[in-house]
């Protein structure tokens, strides 16, 4: 009787029908919003959720099928902070590479990351470090007599 080599046989049918993707995904849920984009013009927008992504492309999920073949530009709410206070969102231009009901795939074309903005209460904030500017300024004025 013949030993059959399992380990081999899922590696095989894994190569074939399997997992294809090169990057690796990261299982994400992070809250997006979306524009469809077509010859630079904005057709629609709405909001979504990630399910997954890579550094190649992201898999989200919205309220209604997209249209493959289409760009799209997803601004994607980041969990970490820029210094603990501006929050971050990525900013992701793609084109659809597949839809099926509410999960939409994406190849990523381009990315970077913006700032949202400084909560108000934080944009004031002391440094804690002195500014040398300052401290020489003030000298000047009172080593002059200056009001």
């Amino acid at each position: 009787m013949a030993t059959t080599n399992w380990d081999e046989q899922i590696k095989h049918a894994d190569g074939i029908a399997g997992e294809r993707r090169e990057d690796r995904r990261y299982d994400l849920r992070l809250d997006l919003r979306w524009k469809l984009i077509r010859r630079r013009r904005i057709l629609e927008t709405g909001t979504g959720s990630t399910v997954d992504f890579s550094s190649g492309g992201i898999l989200f999920e919205t309220d209604r099928p997209m249209p493959a073949g289409l760009n799209v530009e997803l601004s994607v709410s980041w969990p970490v902070r820029l210094h603990n206070v501006a929050q971050l969102q990525l900013v992701v231009s793609g084109r659809i590479v597949r839809s099926q009901g509410a999960l939409t795939a994406i190849q990523i074309i381009q990315h970077e990351f913006r700032t949202v903005g400084v909560p108000a209460d934080r944009r004031n904030a002391p440094s804690g470090a002195p500014r040398p500017a300052l401290d020489f300024f003030s000298r000047q004025s009172a080593a002059n007599g200056s009001r």
